[in-house]
């Protein structure tokens, strides 16, 4: 449903001419049809008054001392304020070049003296009819973009919500996807290395046998806030992969920069010191930990770093858990203390 039109009830017209008895004729007239009607006798005090309080219409003499109706119309043309107003000129010339500058310099039309009652009042009613239906429409293409806009922030809000884990309040699995295909292609086009990360909490079952699935609810949203804390880069992105498992996308990340990374995960979800008496690792909640980096050629698919990092992980749990492997093609074995074996 629209808006009200903003138009007032009872037009307001402006009466511009250096003869003071047409402006006493046309007022009268006008006044007569329940029109509101100001008087001017002169250009720059109708620029001013006309500034100070636009009216819906103004019938303009083009013949005045000083400055003509044609210059006055110009500048009110060239105001963003006033542009709009509609101007009707009255003159006693009947002349067509006269009539072809008044519209030319933004009159709407033209009136000869002397008047005719039934001549004004048409056109006036004519032309203020013409500007209500602007100001409608106006109205309403404000209207409609309003909505436009808030139709797109709605659906901007619901892009996000679509992708964004309502347990962790982190990135799910179709942003995850979404993600990885991008970083893959940016990557085959940078020619730069592309690792990624997955994590799993160990025993996790165990922890929601013991707590409750309250409490392991809590337990994920701990461990996803410490996995954003153990990420520095403002690039890298942390989802829930599924489950209790975390995916991380790191760009420009080989074999060596990932190391650190894991370290830091392994070792803050260890900070949080979240109880976990049937944990046969850690009497807190920890995580295990698996990487893979990889530089994306065009004949190859995301699938393939995915399984690597999940061949990792699966090095993690088989290890002993509470630690981190890094794939790439042979393993290579580190835990939280960093001593290092080699799997081949």
């Amino acid at each position: 449903m629209f808006p009200p039109s903003s138009i007032v009830s009872q037009p307001v017209i402006l009466v511009v001419d250096d003869s003071a008895d047409n402006l006493a004729l046309l007022s009268s007239m006008l006044d007569e049809q329940g029109y509101e009607v100001r008087q001017s006798l002169n250009g720059p005090i109708a620029l001013k008054a006309i500034e100070l309080a636009p009216p819906d219409l103004i019938l303009l003499d083009i013949r005045m001392p000083g400055m003509d109706g044609y210059t006055v119309c110009q500048k009110l043309k060239a105001n963003p304020k006033t542009q709009d107003i509609p101007v009707i000129f009255i003159s006693a010339s009947d002349e067509a070049l006269d009539k072809v500058k008044a519209f030319s310099v933004g009159g709407c039309d033209y009136i000869t003296k002397p008047f005719k009652l039934v001549e004004v009042l048409a056109r006036v009613q004519n032309q203020l009819k013409i500007r209500q239906l602007q100001q409608e429409l106006q109205s309403r293409n404000f209207y409609l973009e309003r909505l436009v806009q808030e139709l797109r922030e709605a659906n901007d809000r619901l892009e996000k919500l679509s992708r964004l884990d309502p347990l962790t309040q982190i990135g799910n699995r179709l942003h995850f996807n979404d993600c990885m295909e991008r970083e893959w292609q940016r990557a085959i086009r940078e020619e730069q290395p592309l690792g990624l990360i997955l994590c799993d909490v160990d025993y996790f079952k165990k922890y929601n046998d013991t707590y409750g699935h309250l409490e392991g609810d809590r337990c994920l949203y701990q461990v996803a806030q410490g996995l954003k804390t153990a990420v520095l880069r403002a690039t890298d992105l942390v989802c829930r992969y599924g489950g209790e498992e975390f995916a991380i996308i790191l760009p420009h990340t080989d074999i060596k920069g990932g190391k650190p990374i894991c370290r830091r995960i392994v070792e803050q979800i260890q900070q949080l010191q979240i109880p976990h008496l049937r944990s046969s690792v850690s009497p807190s909640v920890s995580v295990s930990v698996g990487f893979a980096s990889i530089i994306p050629q065009s004949n190859l698919r995301s699938d393939i770093l995915i399984n690597l990092s999940d061949k990792a992980l699966y090095q993690a749990k088989h290890q002993g858990k509470n630690c981190f492997v890094l794939d790439v093609s042979a393993v290579e074995y580190f835990n939280h203390n960093d001593s290092v074996v080699i799997d081949k």
